[in-house]
């Protein structure tokens, strides 16, 4: 029988996550798998509800509470660090605790793996629910990353990974900084189920267009190199065609790719194996809920 691992970083939001688990509860009836859930609190300053859980399919529930706040990639990144360390499973699924990965599709997560047994499975998103203002600047990320590294991204944290990724992964400075980026530098073969962007269970979302861009600039530098090589020779292409006809307007997609460029080296000093190898170092407690 599988051993499955479902893994979510949470701040504050624990209305959704206890609605979450209910729900993963659910949809994991008759499932051949023996599924547990690590739920990584980053120092949240909202304590969590007491209630009683009725969950009788998951086979444990734990609680890692962390010292000090690091952003939802660290945590991400922390889990799969403890799991790898701390663990026996086969497969880890890492989950956002507020809705918008829908448990409804698990089921298809994990039969993929009957069927590639040692393969990355993603949850490609082939419909989302936010406004269409958010739809075009993600539509303008998901472009941009293509152009300046290669790389079709068309999925998130919701995954499906087989042990031996996790191994690579803890190994990958990258994921300290960006979990999609990072895994798509890992695992050249992926398999995919179609996925569709469930909507919160409780509040706004958080994601805006700041962290939108500070999210694409993530998965961009982890193929640093790949984007100065392709922005100097956009650069070069570019500014030989406007030579003759320089302006003010001309030369603004200029200083984007510049901006872009430094924004990216600067940014890649967020990845850093020494902190991902100490990131258990920052567990206050562990509390077990089931």
């Amino acid at each position: 029988m599988k051993k499955i691992k479902i893994l979510i970083p949470i701040y504050n939001d624990w209305q959704s996550v206890l609605k979450l688990l209910e729900n993963i509860d659910l949809q994991i009836i008759n499932l051949n798998a023996e599924v547990s859930v690590l739920i990584i609190n980053d120092a949240s300053i909202e304590s969590r509800p007491e209630i009683d859980l009725n969950l009788n399919n998951l086979k444990s529930v734990q609680v890692i509470n962390m010292k000090k706040n690091k952003g939802h990639a660290r945590c991400n990144a922390a889990g799969l660090k403890y799991i790898i360390d701390k663990e026996n499973f086969d497969y880890v699924i890492p989950m956002d605790g507020d809705g918008e990965d829908r448990p409804e599709e698990l089921k298809l997560l994990i039969d993929k793996t009957d069927e590639y047994p040692d393969k990355v499975i993603t949850a490609n998103r082939i419909k989302r629910s936010e406004g269409f203002f958010f739809k075009f600047c993600y539509f303008v990320h998901k472009y941009l990353t293509f152009i300046f590294t290669g790389k079709s991204i068309k999925f998130g944290n919701y995954t499906c990974l087989p042990r031996s990724t996790v191994s690579q992964m803890i190994e990958e400075p990258a994921t300290w900084s960006s979990f999609s980026g990072s895994l798509s530098k890992i695992s050249k073969d992926q398999k995919s189920i179609s996925s569709i962007r469930g909507s919160r269970y409780f509040g706004p979302s958080k994601m805006n267009f700041f962290n939108l861009l500070l999210h694409s600039l993530s998965i961009i530098t982890v193929f640093k190199i790949t984007v100065l090589f392709r922005s100097i020779i956009f650069l070069a292409v570019y500014i030989f065609l406007i030579l003759q006809h320089i302006s003010f307007v001309t030369v603004i997609p200029v200083i984007l790719v510049i901006i872009m460029i430094f924004s990216v080296f600067t940014l890649s000093g967020r990845e850093n194996i020494s902190e991902l190898n100490n990131s258990l170092d920052n567990i206050s407690n562990i509390e077990n809920l089931k």
